[in-house]
């Protein structure tokens, strides 16, 4: 027998299809740390770019923007080359860059682990579908698998040295982390539509996880996708199955859409006269 939506998840359906419509296009992508990818035609480039950009993809958007700008403009046309070639003169080159807590030096341990993988796997993509199995419900087994396997790579090369700022870069499922950041590299590179890249062929975006932050913790709760003050892994999973329930071979189709909510129409969590305009106004529980 066939089964359909019940009323609620219908009408939340028909609002996150008008928002849908109405953001996701590739014109509306700044600032969102998603443009750097669009910066290169290259997949190996492109790939590079976008794990740089989402695992920065911290602190303010402004900051964002000018940290990611900073950082490409001195790895120059070709990240995957940049990659390749690292050496002490191009880690000498990033030695000044900071973004928040981030140094130039967490950068440089994460591009010595890029070149160390890419010199036998050609493409992030190759490396990522080591630790993946179709058969696991979601992507968080593989995800853990490829930022712990990194950061073993990385112990191994320092006598057994942990990098904590580098394990931020690369945050995993294992240590208990809501992985915001690798959820949306991940979504950028499966997911494809005028918005996401849709690099990675390989991998079910069903198994995809919604990337949630405080913002997007926010909304959710409006739609009644979850009711903790703290957002968890866990959380994250919860909020993706219901999503899973409107959309069950996307449930992350609308991440980007949702998210213009707080960076386009500037909802702080603080009711104001232009909440009325909307589309979540209905549910909202600022009132």
């Amino acid at each position: 027998m066939t089964t359909t939506i019940d009323n609620k998840n219908q009408t939340i359906k028909n609002i996150l299809e008008k928002l849908y419509r109405k953001y996701n296009h590739r014109n509306l992508i700044k600032p969102d740390p998603l443009q750097f990818i669009y910066n290169y035609s290259d997949k190996r480039d492109m790939e590079i770019a976008g794990l740089l950009s989402a695992s920065l993809a911290y602190g303010r958007v402004e900051q964002i923007q000018n940290s990611l700008t900073k950082l490409l403009g001195i790895i120059g046309k070709s990240p995957y080359q940049f990659v390749l070639e690292f050496n002490q003169t191009k880690r000498n080159k990033l030695r000044d860059f900071k973004h928040r807590f981030n140094t130039g030096d967490d950068i440089s341990d994460l591009l010595e682990l890029l070149k160390i993988i890419l010199k036998k796997h050609n493409r992030i993509e190759e490396y990522f579908l080591q630790g993946f199995d179709k058969s696991d419900e979601s992507i968080i087994p593989a995800l853990s698998n490829f930022c712990d396997s990194l950061i073993k790579i990385h112990s191994s090369k320092h006598n057994g040295r942990i990098n904590h700022n580098l394990e931020y870069l690369l945050v995993s499922p294992s240590r208990g982390s809501v992985c915001k950041r690798m959820n949306l590299f991940l979504r950028w590179m499966v997911r494809n539509d005028e918005v996401d890249s849709g690099l990675w062929k390989k991998i079910d975006k069903a198994k995809l996880i919604v990337p949630i932050d405080v913002h997007m913790g926010r909304l959710c709760g409006f739609l009644g996708f979850h009711n903790k003050k703290n957002i968890s892994l866990k959380t994250a999973v919860e909020i993706t199955r219901h999503f899973a329930e409107i959309e069950p071979s996307d449930p992350v189709k609308y991440d980007f859409a949702l998210s213009r909510i707080g960076i386009v129409e500037n909802c702080t969590g603080k009711y104001n006269d232009a909440c009325q305009f909307c589309e979540l106004n209905d549910f909202c529980k600022l009132r």
